[in-house]
């Protein structure tokens, strides 16, 4: 053991390839999805391509996303990256059924 306490420790971004949106990578984030891990993986892309898509379905789904913008904001502080995130809305098609998502853009300041 290195003698790090779980508090020390920064959690480490999930080992999952992210899909890509005009070569954004884009992470699906669900209402069960743990903040913390998406943050991880948020501040990994930003670190390795600037920006990064949150998608979110539903209003658990988006408040999952929003706090985890808000973890990596803290993530990436040390290193002196500052994140914005813009919001949109976007359709896509599940099913054959229209459903309205909303993407959070998040990039370097």
């Amino acid at each position: 053991m290195d003698g790090a306490t779980n508090s020390q420790r920064k959690p480490q971004a999930p080992k999952v390839a992210p899909n890509f949106i005009d070569n954004i990578p884009l992470l699906q984030v669900a209402a069960n999805s743990p903040p913390a891990s998406v943050a991880g993986a948020v501040a990994g892309c930003i670190r390795d391509y600037r920006q990064v898509y949150l998608q979110a379905i539903g209003a658990g789904a988006v408040n999952q996303a929003v706090k985890a913008v808000a973890i990596a904001r803290g993530y990436l502080a040390p290193s002196g990256d500052e994140i914005v995130c813009i919001p949109q809305f976007h359709d896509i098609k599940i099913v054959e059924e229209e459903r309205t998502t909303i993407r959070l853009l998040v990039q370097i300041r």
